[in-house]
């Protein structure tokens, strides 16, 4: 599985990699963006099974991240992982094709949930 994870702090890429499933740290390719604009790049060039995007970056929000990643390939997967739990917020990115929406920091449980229901998906 490769893993695109976008957010502009490297702590906060750090922590969303530290929550991921041991089964995952372990087998998955991991690449980082710190910037919308990196994030569709590597997207591009790389075509990552997930991206786990933050929404506030400078630049570009994790909003029109989304839209453009969507935009480029309908099928792209993004979890959002980001402390804006507002319902708009969540709304938002759910009608903009978000899979779903993980409250930051992520805690191990919540990463594990969602591993298993996208393992189960694609079986």
């Amino acid at each position: 599985m490769k893993i695109l994870i976008v957010d502009d702090s490297r702590v906060s890429r750090m922590l969303v990699r530290k929550a991921l499933p041991d089964r995952i740290k372990e087998t998955a390719d991991f690449r980082e963006a710190d910037n919308g604009e990196q994030a569709i790049a590597t997207y591009k060039e790389w075509r990552p099974d997930l991206v786990l995007l933050d929404l506030t970056m400078p630049g570009m929000t994790g909003y029109e991240v989304l839209a453009a990643l969507k935009a480029f390939d309908p099928t792209a997967r993004v979890v959002v992982v980001s402390a804006d739990i507002q319902q708009s917020a969540v709304e938002r990115v759910k009608q903009l094709g978000a899979f779903t929406h993980i409250n930051k920091p992520p805690d191990a449980q919540k990463m594990e949930t969602l591993f298993q229901y996208l393992e189960a998906a694609t079986s």
